[in-house]
């Protein structure tokens, strides 16, 4: 017999304002995975920022199981020293625990990749932590590891 998430259909769309509630449940859940905590203030100011509509601004897209959100994305697209046309690049990428595995994760990047190419952006690129073993192994079927290892200014 098929669980909820086999029985159900699955919808990635991009955010609306009627989200809030559960973008915020999403987000807060991917930012506890990172042992990461915000202020409130900050998770208004996100979400403001991805409905603006302002060019260079963040974006995002929400995966549903039915009509219940279960994950998210975040991205934006930017200029690049190399290349002629913008870049994107995927910030945050979330899907609930319990539906981990069932191919949300690779179809909320597969919408970054399709607004990439509608954007005309030729590279969609994004990092995650060494030791993020399930994720890796989607992002190893449907991306390229790159040899750059990330350097940051402390806090």
């Amino acid at each position: 017999m098929a669980g909820p998430a086999e029985t159900e259909s699955l919808t990635i769309r991009p955010l609306d304002r009627a989200d809030r509630a559960e973008w915020g449940r999403l987000w807060q859940g991917y930012l506890k995975f990172y042992k990461t905590e915000l202020p409130q203030a900050q998770y208004d100011l996100t979400f403001e920022r991805m409905l603006s509509g302002e060019p260079g601004e963040f974006q995002g897209f929400l995966a549903l199981l039915g009509d219940r959100p279960v994950g998210l994305v975040h991205y934006l697209f930017h200029r690049h020293g190399w290349k002629a046309e913008p870049v994107c690049y995927l910030q945050d990428l979330y899907a609930d625990p319990e539906v981990r595995g069932r191919g949300i994760g690779a179809a909320l990047i597969t919408a970054v990749y399709a607004a990439a190419d509608d954007a005309g952006a030729p590279t969609v690129y994004w990092m995650t932590q060494e030791d993020n073993a399930q994720a890796r192994k989607l992002y190893d079927q449907i991306a390229g590891v790159t040899d750059f290892i990330k350097y940051q200014r402390p806090s």
